[in-house]
């Protein structure tokens, strides 16, 4: 097996389950709670969602810088907890608009970018995720 060159790292830590506090030593600290509570704080769910739209953004960022084009993507992913056969499951749907492209341009920007963006990589192997340009949100 070769070996990968790390090219940066970070460690969450969470101590507390759904009901507390996760956090990255000497930075971000985030409240936690369940999402079918009423208690404030993030969830597992919004950060799948915030960590892919992110990730996707940058790679499309970077798409169209790639083709001297002005950074215009949008990115929203949908993020939904259902039971399933073998329990909890997240249903993943990312949906993206480049307003700067039309749709055709657009679909291709996204394949390239979903085999690029590392987090939609993670998640491409299962059925519970998919992606797609739309003309408009």
């Amino acid at each position: 097996m070769v070996e990968k060159k790390a090219l940066y790292e970070t460690e969450a830590v969470n101590q507390d389950g759904l009901n507390g506090h996760a956090f990255i030593e000497n930075g971000l600290k985030l409240e936690i709670s369940n999402p079918r509570s009423e208690a404030s704080g993030t969830n597992p769910e919004q950060l799948l969602g915030l960590s892919l739209s992110t990730c996707m953004n940058a790679t499309l960022q970077a798409i169209e810088r790639d083709r001297g084009l002005k950074h215009t993507s949008e990115v929203r992913v949908k993020v939904t907890m259902v039971k399933g056969s073998a329990g909890l499951e997240f249903l993943v749907k990312a949906r993206v608009y480049i307003p700067s492209v039309d749709l055709k341009t657009a679909e291709r920007f996204v394949k390239l970018a979903e085999k690029r963006c590392p987090v939609s990589k993670l998640l491409s192997n299962s059925g519970n995720y998919s992606i797609e340009a739309v003309e408009h949100f």
